[in-house]
């Protein structure tokens, strides 16, 4: 009897230590989803997902100023270096500059020309007496040119030069040695037959210059010779330092109503180069 009740305190104690054994392997995965662990941030997985925004670039550098224009299209540099102020002799010379040009009235266009203009500068080339400006035809494939366009145009520097301007024309055939390079298109998408785009320095003395020409006017009528002379006469006005004028009966009238040089032309072209060019405020 009593080993029965032996036997089986041993079996119910077997019974017991397999049980704990049993329980003992499984506690681990019960302590790993114990409530009273602490939760997981989420801070790093919501900085993750949240895009960041990209460092502030730089300041952009400054761009260059565009350059000034004129209704010749022509570009310069600042009327007045920076740093340096007009000084009193050169307030003077300008005071003289205007009374001279008013006392001229209107028999130039002179006073029209820095009226209308942004920066009241009087621009022309230097005294070229001695050493002529160079000018240069640019080789050319466009449809209606004819040899006898260039002739004219020598005609119409010539024109100019016969005016009594201190300036005379060497027609080059070296590109690299040009001031003024003459260049040819078809046509302007605009109401033109020619333009002149000027380059100058800060006191107003002509640099370069480049004369366009069209072959065909705005309305597709091709442009004959004597035509090509005439637009370059109002083109070369332009290279020597003359905007537009008024009156239609000066070549320098926008839209050219006149075939030669009238005597408010040439009135006006002397008396720029008896001036000293720059700003006249």
């Amino acid at each position: 009897m009593v080993e029965r009740r032996l036997t089986g305190m041993i079996a119910a104690a077997a019974v017991l230590i397999v049980l704990f054994i049993f329980w003992d392997v499984f506690r681990p995965v019960a302590r790993a989803v114990d409530s009273s662990a602490p939760a997981p941030t989420t801070l790093a997985v919501d900085s993750i997902a949240r895009p960041i925004a990209p460092p502030t670039p730089p300041p952009a550098a400054p761009q260059p100023v565009a350059p000034a224009t004129t209704a010749s299209q022509g570009t310069a540099g600042p009327t007045v270096p920076a740093g340096r102020q007009p000084t009193y002799f050169d307030l003077l010379a300008r005071s003289e500059t205007r009374r001279r040009i008013r006392l001229t009235g209107t028999s130039t266009y002179l006073g029209e020309m820095l009226a209308a203009s942004d920066d009241s500068m009087l621009r022309r080339w230097d005294n070229r007496q001695q050493s002529p400006v160079r000018v240069w035809f640019a080789s050319t494939n466009a449809a209606n040119f004819k040899p006898a366009f260039l002739e004219q145009i020598r005609a119409a520097f010539g024109q100019w030069a016969n005016a009594g301007v201190p300036i005379r024309f060497d027609f080059v055939t070296d590109s690299t040695q040009a001031e003024v390079t003459v260049k040819w298109r078809i046509q302007f998408e605009i109401e033109r037959t020619g333009q002149t785009d000027v380059t100058w320095d800060d006191q107003g003395h002509i640099q370069s210059a480049v004369v366009t020409l069209a072959t065909f006017d705005p309305k597709g009528r091709p442009m004959e010779p004597d035509d090509i002379r005439v637009v370059a006469m109002h083109e070369v006005g332009h290279v020597l330092g003359l905007d537009h004028s008024k009156d239609s009966t000066d070549i320098m009238f926008p839209t050219a109503k006149v075939r030669e040089l009238s005597d408010r032309d040439v009135r006006t072209v002397r008396l720029l180069y008896e001036l000293t060019p720059g700003s006249v405020r």
